[in-house]
């Protein structure tokens, strides 16, 4: 299976509760510049305590994740896996809890988990008097930089700036009074206006790292939006009215080479690898394609090239099943089979865009006639 894009860089470390536990490669350059700048400041003792202090957040930061993962779980609702960034972690589900209530299970289950780190750490540094606030917030040790971490952790995912936890919180309050796209649109738009506060407060104080995280708090917020907006339009919708039904395939015995004859021909770019029988048997993207003629030479074959075990959908899958799949398997396509297992179309993001442009389009119209 292909990795998504936020995936070619990330390495699987652990597996629990039957999770993947993976940890993107740019959190490994984040502890050589911890450890590079404490090492300069301390010495090599500063440099392996600072770098220590940051293994443990980020463990806080895992069992976070695992919160919202196993209560995602309790509703029969699996997660791909956890992904840990320098500015946090990601936990993947196959879908969104499709009830308020259930929602707000979830996204509130993450922050308990710190808060039960809160109160443990609380009760040690109480019990050997080391509960001093002043050291807590000048020079802290190890117990005491973490507690401080899981209060910042805990009220930073409790504002409400979609996607933050707090966000996610207040669309499902939101969506026991009205549509879950409009829920999901104001809680978009609180989220992306306080991100918006963020950056230019930071960038008036040269905070480099929270300009980072507003940036990525608005984008998140706009994706999001859309993401349930084209869910909403698209709810009832057979993938039969938006998949591509004229488009070239390539022979399982074929070469790279004669893939980019194909490629150069068409504006395509992913194509379904047949057997003999013309059974689907794998799909090989553009990216793929040309990655492989840089490293593996033009004369391999597509089938070392192609992915394989793809999740098939019918003409009748519904387009935000169809969605899902496509999520779930990070890819830009997936082939259509008929009932008899016969290739009868391509299912792409691009073509479900393709078509809400068209609907829009005949909704003005109609309401320009009206």
């Amino acid at each position: 299976m292909r990795l998504e894009p936020s995936m070619r860089w990330s390495f699987k470390v652990a597996r629990i509760a039957g999770i993947d536990v993976r940890i993107h490669a740019t959190f490994f350059l984040l502890l050589g510049v911890v450890a590079y700048f404490y090492g300069l400041e301390g010495g090599a003792g500063r440099s392996f305590n600072a770098v220590l202090i940051w293994l443990l957040v980020f463990l806080c930061v895992l069992l976070h994740e695992l919160g919202h993962a196993l209560a995602a779980k309790a509703y029969g609702i699996p997660t791909v896996d956890i992904t840990l960034y320098p500015i946090g972690g990601i936990a993947r589900v196959e879908r969104m809890p499709e009830k308020p209530v259930e929602e707000l299970v979830v996204a509130i289950a993450g922050p308990l988990v710190n808060v039960v780190i809160i109160l443990v750490l609380g009760a040690v540094l109480w019990a050997t008097g080391t509960m001093n606030f002043g050291s807590i917030v000048g020079h802290p040790n190890l117990l005491q930089a973490l507690f401080a971490t899981n209060v910042v952790i805990v009220v930073f995912n409790l504002i409400p700036a979609f996607p933050l936890d707090g966000g996610r919180v207040l669309r499902a309050i939101l969506a026991t009074r009205m549509e879950y796209a409009r829920a999901t649109k104001i809680a978009a738009g609180i989220g992306q206006g306080l991100a918006l506060a963020l950056g230019i407060f930071a960038a008036f104080n040269g905070w480099l790292l929270m300009i980072l995280i507003a940036i990525f708090i608005y984008m998140a917020a706009e994706g999001e939006a859309a993401i349930v907006q084209m869910r909403s339009v698209t709810a009832g919708l057979p993938v039969s009215s938006a998949m591509v039904t004229r488009f070239d395939t390539l022979d399982h015995r074929s070469t790279l080479n004669q893939a980019i004859d194909v490629l150069l021909g068409t504006s395509q770019h992913e194509f379904p690898v047949l057997d003999d029988n013309g059974g689907f048997a794998g799909l090989l993207t553009k990216h793929d394609l040309l990655v492989a003629l840089r490293n593996s030479g033009a004369d391999t074959l597509v089938t070392d090239v192609m992915v394989k075990g793809l999740p098939t959908v019918l003409p009748q899958t519904s387009l935000d099943r169809a969605l899902d799949f496509v999520r779930q398997a990070g890819v830009s396509a997936l082939p259509v089979l008929d009932n008899t297992g016969r290739l009868v179309g391509l299912f792409t993001p691009e073509n479900v865009s393709e078509l809400l442009l068209v609907k829009a389009a005949l909704g003005k119209k109609k309401r320009g006639i009206a």
